[in-house]
Parts: structure tokens; C-alpha cells; sequence
């Protein structure tokens, strides 16, 4: 008769709290793989999925549901879990330092509106740096405005102070450079682009050249004779322009296009040899600071009539050039802003959309430009 073996009640007894160990586990690893997958389908990496889970916080994150700014906290390694609460308020932006910062500006005692607004008003090097500052006073007043700047908020204040102009001309007119002096420490550009920018405190370097620069064609100059370039967009707006006029009865056609900056070089010194250097001062603009050189700016002229201001042409410019993409660029009533005297002739083009917003509205280029195109990096 065969013996059986029987496991002494000690050995049992410890099978089963071993079963239930791995049971346990088993439920557990279960658990933690389906709440994993459930962060996942929220939009959660794998490492803030492996943070969260470290730190017992499944329950909370899942209640905060999909948020960009929860996952990079957990990813940081400058989490701090009594701000998580304050996490899920700020709007996300893609910044190296982003929780950092955060920590550092609730410590100073803001709020989460007020951080988001912070956020998005400059690039990570703005925001680390204004991190460090006391708390200010009017951060709502200056950063409730879109295209506010983070790093001009001391010169926000100072003009403010100085002027008394309201929050957002004063913003509108620092982020212009009005505080500054004229050519002085310009910006330098080197890279074309077909909105760029030029003022009396944005320049163009020699290496500037427009690209896709297109010869008029004689039919569309005032002297048959002349060689003039436009960028090619500019070009075919001012053909389809100049039909619509002539059926209006108007002969439109372009008196100057591009100059290089050699170009205006030759060009100041021209005017200053005819009409002194006051004129100068006032209408022609130095070397690198002329729009000429973009390729985008066109002088205009009457076929019949010298002075173009005296023409039906230029009546008719004011009220349709916009329809083309064409902006008078230095108006009249916006001196101060462009920083030159009216020229009736000179028009640039900006595409039909922004010409549109800047003549219902009556503004300039160099407002619009700082309203929609400028960036805060």
C-alpha cells in the first residue's frame, strides 16, 4: 500500500496566505494596468502615467480629466503636490521651465488666471525671469491685452507714468518703440518675409534682398523707360488693381519699386543735394529704413496729372486700394505714429485680408503689424 504524503497544516496554512498574496497582487497589478490605460485615453505620457501612479494620485488626476498642463507637472521633476490644484487651472504652453515657474509665481502669490495670463504673454526665458521679480501691481491692466509683451512690463509702466495714455496705447505704442529714440538700437533684419516690418526702429541690413522680385512691365510705369522690380505678389495685385481702375476711368501706374539698400544710399543723397537736408529728415527715409527695400512698397501715379495728390487717381486709390491688398502707408493723420509726413503716393502691400482690417479700422501697418504679426519670442 502506497504512502501518501500529507503537507503538515503549517505548510498549508502558509500556501494560502501566499495565494492570497498573489491574488491580491494579481487584482491589484490588474487595477493599476486598466487606470494606466484609462490616463492614457486622457492624453497622459507614460512618464507622467508612471509619476502619477508612484505617487497615489490615479483618483485625483482622472476627477481633473484631460489636461496638458497636470501632464507636464507630473512629468517635471519640480512636481509639488500641494500645487496641483492650482496646476489644473493654468493654461498650458510648451515652456522648458513651465512647472518651475509656476511654483515659483504661486509662491509669490498668484493666481492661477493670473499665472496663465503670465504664461502667454512671453517665452520661457520672459517668464523665468519675471519669476524672479516681487509681485506687481497691474498685471491685468498691461496682460489682459493680447498681444502685451511680458518683458516690457517696466516700460509699460514708465510710459504709462509719463504719458498717461491709456493701457492699451500704452502698450500698443511701447511695443512700437515709442519710448525709444529713433534709429537708435534698432531691430536688424537679414531674412526677407512678405509682412516684414520697417520703421524708424526696424531695420533692413545690406544682406536684406526680397526674394521672387518680378520686372514691370513697361504697360504698368509712368516712365516707359524706367527698370522697376516688385515682389511678384505685388505685381499681380497691382495689374488686377490697375484694370479695375481703367474701367473707372483711372490710369493708375507705378512711379518706384524696389531700391536696394545701396539704392537709397544714392537716393537720400539726391534729395539732399536738391532740397537740403530738412526734407530729408522728413521724407526720405536713411539706408536700411526705407520699405523700398522689401520689395513690397510701390510709388504710384496719374498717367495725366503730375501731382498725385491733385488726381482723380488718388481719390480713387484712397477708396479701393484696400480691395487689392494695397495700404496707403504713411497717412496724413498718422504721422506721429509712422514717424514720416504724408505721402500720398507711397502704397504697400499687405494682402486683402490685414488691408481690409487696417482701413475699417483707420490704422496703421506698424499697429497691425504689432497687434496680429509680432511674437512674443
Amino acid at each position: 500500500m502506497k504512502k501518501t504524503w500529507k503537507l503538515k497544516p503549517s505548510v498549508l496554512k502558509k500556501l494560502k496566505v501566499a495565494g492570497i498574496v498573489i491574488a491580491v497582487f494579481l487584482v491589484v497589478f490588474s487595477y493599476i494596468n486598466s487606470e494606466k490605460n484609462s490616463l492614457k485615453k486622457l492624453g497622459y505620457s507614460n512618464q507622467a502615467i508612471s509619476s502619477i501612479v508612484q505617487k497615489w494620485q490615479i483618483g485625483a488626476v482622472k476627477e481633473i480629466g484631460e489636461n496638458k498642463t497636470v501632464n507636464a507637472a507630473f512629468e517635471s521633476k519640480d512636481y509639488v503636490q500641494d500645487n496641483l490644484q492650482v496646476y489644473k487651472k493654468v493654461t498650458y504652453q510648451k515652456q522648458k521651465d513651465l512647472i518651475k515657474n509656476i511654483n515659483k509665481l504661486i509662491k509669490k502669490g498668484y493666481k492661477a488666471n493670473e499665472i496663465s495670463m503670465i504664461l502667454a504673454h512671453g517665452n520661457n526665458e520672459d517668464v523665468s525671469a519675471f519669476a524672479k521679480r516681487k509681485k506687481v501691481k497691474y498685471l491685468e491692466q498691461y496682460f489682459s491685452i493680447p498681444y502685451a509683451k511680458l518683458k516690457n512690463y517696466d516700460r509699460y509702466v514708465a510710459y504709462y507714468d509719463k504719458e498717461r495714455e491709456d493701457a492699451e496705447t500704452t502698450v500698443l505704442h511701447v511695443n512700437m518703440d515709442f519710448d525709444q529714440e529713433e534709429y537708435t538700437n534698432p531691430i536688424k533684419i537679414d531674412t526677407f518675409s512678405e509682412d516684414v516690418l520697417v520703421n524708424k526702429h526696424r531695420m533692413l541690413t545690406e544682406k536684406f534682398v526680397p526674394k521672387q522680385l518680378k520686372e514691370v512691365p513697361s504697360e504698368y510705369l509712368k516712365n516707359k523707360n524706367d527698370e522697376i522690380m516688385v515682389h511678384q505678389s505685388v505685381l499681380s495685385a497691382f495689374k488686377r488693381m490697375m484694370q479695375e481702375a481703367l474701367k473707372d476711368g483711372k490710369h493708375i501706374l507705378i512711379n518706384s519699386g524696389y531700391r536696394s539698400y545701396q539704392d537709397q544710399l544714392d537716393t537720400m543723397e539726391l534729395y539732399r543735394e536738391a532740397y537740403g537736408q530738412n526734407y530729408v529728415d522728413n521724407y526720405v527715409a536713411k539706408a536700411g529704413f526705407s520699405e523700398h527695400q522689401t520689395g513690397m512698397s510701390i510709388d504710384v501715379a496719374s498717367q495725366d496729372v503730375s501731382i498725385f495728390v491733385e488726381s482723380e487717381e488718388y481719390g480713387w486709390m484712397m477708396d479701393h486700394a484696400y480691395e487689392y491688398g494695397f495700404i496707403l502707408r504713411y497717412p496724413k493723420s498718422k504721422e506721429e505714429i509712422t514717424g514720416y509726413k504724408c505721402e500720398a503716393w507711397h502704397y504697400r502691400y499687405v494682402g486683402i485680408k490685414a488691408a481690409k482690417y487696417i482701413h475699417d479700422h483707420n490704422i496703421t501697418y506698424d499697429e497691425y503689424y504689432m497687434m496680429f504679426l509680432e511674437k512674443n519670442s
